[in-house]
């Protein structure tokens, strides 16, 4: 399987989940890019594990995203993934930069975040800030907004 990088594009509306041990956190209303590493045995198979989540909303979450991939308030619309061996998770956060949520999905990095608030679709951003890291990006619709 390959490996890479990769941005969950969420949709949702202003709300406020609880987080695991960040706690509650308030979401403005618009569009969340999560950046995530597929450098483990599985690759990038760790796409499907973040569909099948934003599909079944009834499951357990684990990590800081599970808990907007299992929200009923937050649509997953497309992901955006690169191949690549390289740990780039982190340059890419740093080009995507503010505005961001504060701790949220860098617990094992010195990132401020790996989850990014925009108030349009981040689509054309994110596909430049991969192309900026050398890398060509693919993206897969989930569903329509």
């Amino acid at each position: 399987m390959d490996k890479g990088i990769y941005c969950l594009v969420f949709w949702n509306p202003a709300c406020t989940i609880k987080v695991g041990a960040l706690g509650p956190v308030t979401f403005r209303e618009g569009w969340h890019i999560y950046v995530g590493s597929a450098l483990g045995s599985g690759g990038l198979a760790r796409l499907g594990r973040h569909v099948s989540l934003s599909r079944a909303k009834d499951r357990t979450p684990k990590w800081h995203v599970d808990y907007l991939s299992t929200s009923p308030r937050c649509s997953l619309l497309y992901t955006v993934h690169a191949v690549t061996e390289e740990r780039l998770e982190c340059r890419l956060a740093g080009a995507l930069g503010d505005p961001s949520v504060p701790s949220f999905g860098c617990s094992d990095c010195r990132c401020n975040s790996h989850l990014f608030w925009r108030e349009i679709d981040p689509h054309r951003e994110i596909t430049e800030a991969f192309r900026s890291l050398g890398l060509d990006p693919v993206t897969t619709t989930i569903m329509s907004p």
